[in-house]
Parts: structure tokens; C-alpha cells; sequence
């Protein structure tokens, strides 16, 4: 694959072993891209953006075939109010496409990034690259001490 995306060199500058997984760009449903990889849906993580004003936004993953409970995430992060955000913010914030938010190209953007507990009942686990339409799946272990994401119960 000629053209690697930030989140598919970075792993390789720090040689974390992983493999991609194409899936029809169209496709916008976690679950459905779960199933368009062929990976079960409690393994393959989605991004969110969760917005924490006046700090920064966190990114938040969550397990495909669950959803992100913003009261228990507001527990974890000491937040009286989170708020996930609109699409269109998610974008700006983030410089990519939903679908294409992945927190390996967003390592030094300064986000916090928190991790649902369920990470830890997976052998590999599938994120985005930074683009629709691909996805890297490599070992929690590495996602975790890569991005230094924080693990807590949010879904």
C-alpha cells in the first residue's frame, strides 16, 4: 500500500505491527464497518468527539456494538457537563472526516483520549487509519501505550 495515512506511519515509525482493513467508504455505521472487515463488533472501535467546555474536546472510544454513556464519562473525567459534538464540529475540531477520526493521527493535537474498559477483553482491536474506508487493527496494548489513552466503564 503506497499511500499510508499519518496513523499507518506513525505505527510503523515506532514498529508496532498491525494490519489494515478496507471497507467501502460509503459505509458509516460502526457495526456495519465491523461486518464490512469482517471483525466482530465489540472489537472494532469508533472514534468520538466529545466536547467539555471551556477545555478541550476529548476523544472517546467506544466498542461498535455499544454506546457512549456521556454521565459515566463525566464521572471519569471530573465534568459536571459533556456534550457530544455535531459532526460538522467533530470535523473542525479534528481536521477529519467522521468515520476517518482516529486518535493515532491525532496524537499530538493535544487531546485526551479515554478508552471503554471493554479494550481489555480484546486480543486485537480495529480503529480507524485517519481515513474512511480503512482501518488498523493491531493489539490494545500498543493502542493504549501509544496514544496513552485513559481506560474507564463509559458505555
Amino acid at each position: 500500500m503506497s499511500d499510508k495515512t499519518l496513523a499507518m506511519r506513525l505505527l510503523e515509525g515506532k514498529r508496532i505491527p498491525y494490519t489494515v482493513a478496507a471497507y467501502p467508504a460509503a459505509i458509516k455505521d460502526a457495526e456495519a464497518v465491523a461486518a464490512a472487515v469482517g471483525q466482530p463488533a465489540a472489537s472494532v472501535f469508533k472514534t468520538l468527539v466529545v466536547d467539555r467546555a471551556p477545555a478541550k474536546p476529548l476523544l472517546v472510544l467506544v466498542p461498535a456494538n455499544r454506546q457512549l454513556n456521556l454521565k459515566q464519562l463525566a464521572k471519569a473525567v471530573g465534568a459536571k457537563k459533556l456534550k457530544l459534538a455535531t459532526q460538522e464540529r467533530a470535523e473542525a475540531l479534528t481536521g477529519l472526516q467522521v468515520g476517518g477520526i482516529s486518535p493515532l493521527a491525532l496524537l499530538n493535537k493535544g487531546f485526551v483520549i479515554y478508552c471503554d474498559v471493554t479494550v481489555r477483553d480484546q486480543d486485537r482491536i480495529c480503529l480507524s487509519a485517519g481515513q474512511r474506508g480503512l482501518q488498523i487493527i493491531l493489539k490494545p496494548a500498543d493502542l493504549l501505550r501509544l496514544t496513552g489513552a485513559r481506560l474507564a466503564p463509559v458505555t
